[in-house]
């Protein structure tokens, strides 16, 4: 059956996944929203780098949800524009149409502590008044630390720990890590995510959620944050980074459980592969990693790579899978019961449509 969506935002990720729904079997593209004047009224198409698709870009979100459509993907801005966000999202959601977002990073678990509740009750209130669901997905916080952890720990019969981690590149990034992690900064700069309770609320989400699939009820949520200094000059996709100055991080947040630190979300995100050569690496460059230890361990490891000779790096290809998993969601958040929902709601989503 094929589902009719709206996608919002015609940004890095919404180009590529709305280049991937032209193509769809599945998925019909009935109408694209954008934010920014210069591209209301133009083919989305040629927004997006492809032939002309004959859909124009609008900003008139009542014309959007007129189209009636199964579901509203949306890949609009992060976090910081909160307001803007459940804005927009709560106006579907009230029409009776679900939402599969990659914006509102802590709604991964709403659950979470940390959840405002002006982030929280506007949303529980519009999927009442519309009978509607809203699922919020990415790779991290996401998939890469909620559903192949999770995934692994059911193999187990017990799990002393669980370590999720991203490890990354960030040479070819040009997205702001300057101003959330410091990297490219002097060491005694504190960049934004240093703070553990920002650190937590944005990037933590998966970890009260592993418990709570666990069964148990954490003591607390620590964290950990440790600067690695370049002794040399590096460049990168957006300048040179100075001697003396940030070239990775290493940050984690840990689930405690009787004492341990039992659930960890890990990141180690450099510049340059021969950075902080100390530090934990991937078999493979740019990789998500997962280790239990248990009975059995079980290690796993994820890169995610274009193959199609486009020349696009494992960043774009993350990218991809994080746009495509909150589509490929839509046919099984439509079957749901109206409300939040959460990685632990969903069956296997195994892609329909994707072999063709």
């Amino acid at each position: 059956m094929t589902k009719r969506v709206v996608v919002w935002g015609t940004g890095f990720v919404g180009k590529m996944v709305i280049a991937e729904i032209v193509r769809h079997p599945v998925f019909e593209l009935v109408g694209v929203g954008v934010s920014n004047p210069e591209k209301v009224g133009r083919d989305v198409g040629e927004i997006c780098g492809l032939d002309p698709v004959g859909l124009a870009a609008t900003d008139d979100v009542d014309a959007l949800i007129a189209l009636k459509p199964d579901a509203l993907v949306h890949y609009g801005p992060t976090a910081a524009q909160a307001d803007d966000n459940i804005s927009l999202i709560t106006r579907f959601l009230r029409a009776g149409i679900d939402v599969c977002s990659t914006s509102m990073t802590p709604w991964v678990w709403p659950a979470m502590s940390l959840n405002p509740p002006n982030w929280i009750e506007p949303v529980t209130q519009a999927c009442e008044a519309g009978q509607s669901s809203c699922f919020t997905t990415g790779i991290d916080p996401g998939f890469a630390n909620d559903l192949f952890p999770m995934t692994l720990m059911g193999l187990c019969g017990e799990v002393r720990s669980v370590r999720a981690s991203e490890l990354l590149d960030y040479t070819n990034y040009e997205g702001d890590y300057e101003f959330e992690m410091g990297i490219g900064k002097p060491p005694e700069h504190r960049p934004l995510l240093e703070n553990p309770d920002i650190l937590v609320f944005a990037w933590g989400a998966t970890v009260p959620m592993i418990a709570h699939a666990a069964g148990i009820e954490l003591d607390e949520i620590t964290t950990t944050w440790d600067k690695w200094v370049t002794p040399v000059e590096i460049t990168t996709a957006k300048g040179v980074i100075p001697p003396g100055n940030v070239a990775a991080v290493r940050f984690t947040i840990n689930g405690v459980f009787q004492g341990e630190p039992r659930i960890v979300l890990e990141h180690v995100n450099r510049v340059g592969v021969g950075s902080a050569p100390d530090w934990p690496t991937g078999n493979d460059d740019d990789v998500y990693r997962v280790d239990v230890e248990g009975s059995p361990s079980i290690s796993q490891e994820t890169k995610f790579r274009f193959t199609d000779g486009s020349g696009r790096d494992a960043a774009a290809a993350g990218c991809l899978a994080t746009g495509l998993r909150a589509l490929n969601a839509v046919p099984a958040v439509n079957d749901l019961p109206p409300g939040w929902v959460t990685a632990l709601d969903l069956p296997l989503i195994a892609g329909a449509g994707t072999i063709r």
